[in-house]
């Protein structure tokens, strides 16, 4: 999970502190140590971690903490609000024209991930009610064009291609009018990469700007590489004046170091994160909500918010019919274990969870996927009136499914078992014609 490593050191810091009544410079100044080392082993760059342990330590020992009742949670308030500032503060939005067209210049390494960020971000401004194009202005790389060309069929957008043209500018002021002559009012520019930053590169990347006018140059980075990221930053912003980030692969990044320093370094905002394989898996980035990450307090906002985005209205009213005339079915079990893995499955459910950051470990989320698969391999070998009915999955029926899921009879009747306890749960959540929607929302707030 993200910033697992760190998550789990800065939590550990900070259990020496809760259990003491009153802190003394010397306490402080041992958790400071160990904050220093969980960020440079986190792969933060230097100078950042120096800065920041002398802020966090400046205030800690101000009066008001050292007099506090709860010390210890005044320090973690302030690890906290440095976290958030060192972040950025504040979530930096795209900026759109004005006028109605924006362009946007992808730029970046090679093997960042920059063609498939352009493909997230085209399906992330749709849905913000724009029309999108992209434009393959990337010549040198084999297949470049037809990996965009892919990813444009895939969520249906539009794809700009010259392959007769070796003038990459040339091809992106053709993109900009076939795009207004098409109605589409943004244009995403998939720009060339390097294996590192040179002159040529550069040079081509300054022209293209110079004569598109791009409303905002993003910086697509790997957070995985740590401080090569963020030195890729500051190479690209210093030569070319970038306006935000994407960092993609941060779903992989157990350190965290690029995160917490390419905004520090480059004073560019990160503005999106890649957290995943999927077209979909492109998030706006907010500094107080990965904090919260980052010590182990979860992410409650994007929960909600990836809740609210699976979460079926129509469904809903028509689950609680059935519920109402106890009619829950296996199917319908089914279609909530769905419901999880549209949220990012366990792994990203646990990763936004108070309190479960470095508690649950990766083989133990492994495990529960394996087991979601088995359940669902399960009731996919039932057939139609055994899955609407399961009252009348005898013996011998457990045995068949059983052996066409590729498992024991125990699982299957374990699955039952459950399946009966989350239908008499969902029946208690129903407590009358149209609650069922606003229980559901109640009782998950309450998880919060």
């Amino acid at each position: 999970m993200a910033f697992e490593g760190l998550s789990e050191k800065l939590n550990n810091a900070f259990k020496k502190l809760k259990g003491k009544g009153v802190l003394t410079e010397s306490d402080i100044n041992d958790a400071m140590r160990e904050v220093r080392l969980a960020l440079l082993e986190a792969d933060v760059n230097y100078k950042v971690v120096k800065d920041f342990v002398a802020s966090v330590k400046e205030k800690a020992m101000g009066e008001e903490v050292l007099k506090s009742l709860t010390p210890a949670q005044q320090v973690i308030k302030i690890v906290n609000d440095e976290l958030i500032a060192l972040m950025g503060s504040t979530n930096s939005k795209l900026t759109y024209s004005p006028k109605g067209f924006t362009t946007i210049m992808l730029v970046g390494l090679q093997g960042t991930g920059k063609t498939t960020s352009c493909g997230k971000l085209a399906l992330h401004v749709r849905k913000d009610g724009k029309k999108p194009m992209m434009a393959a202005c990337d010549i040198y790389r084999p297949a470049a064009i037809d990996q965009l060309e892919i990813v444009g069929k895939q969520i249906d957008v539009p794809v700009y291609s010259d392959r007769t043209s070796r003038d990459p500018v040339a091809i992106a002021k053709a993109a900009e009018q076939e795009a207004i002559r098409k109605g589409c009012n943004f244009l995403i520019l998939d720009t060339a990469g390097r294996l590192q930053i040179d002159e040529d590169l550069m040079d081509e990347l300054k022209r293209m700007k110079k004569e598109l006018r791009p409303h905002e140059i993003l910086l697509v980075v790997d957070a995985m590489t740590g401080q090569d990221a963020v030195n890729a930053a500051q190479g690209f912003h210093d030569a070319l004046g970038v306006d935000g980030i994407i960092m993609t692969k941060l779903d992989g990044d157990t350190r965290g170091g690029a995160a917490l320093s390419v905004r520090a370094v480059t004073g560019r905002p990160i503005k999106f994160t890649g957290v995943g394989e999927k077209i979909e898996a492109l998030e706006p980035f907010y500094p107080d909500r990965m904090a919260s990450r980052i010590l182990g307090m979860g992410d409650m906002m994007s929960l909600i918010e990836k809740a609210q985005q699976t979460f079926d209205e129509e469904k809903a009213a028509e689950l609680e019919k059935r519920l109402s005339k106890n009619q829950f079915t296996l199917e319908d079990y089914l279609d909530q274990m769905g419901q999880i893995r549209g949220m990012g499955g366990l792994g990203k459910l646990m990763d936004m969870l108070p309190g479960a950051a470095g508690k649950i470990t990766d083989d133990q989320i492994s495990a529960g996927e394996k087991e979601f698969r088995s359940m669902e391999a399960i009731i996919l070998s039932m057939t139609p009136e055994e899955r609407k009915d399961p009252s009348i999955l005898n013996a011998s029926r457990r045995k068949r499914i059983a052996a066409g899921a590729g498992t024991t009879v125990a699982k299957v009747n374990s699955l039952i078992k459950k399946y009966d306890e989350t239908k008499k749960l969902m029946k208690q959540m129903t407590g009358g014609k149209g609650k069922l929607g606003k229980r559901m929302a109640r009782r998950f707030g309450g998880l919060m």
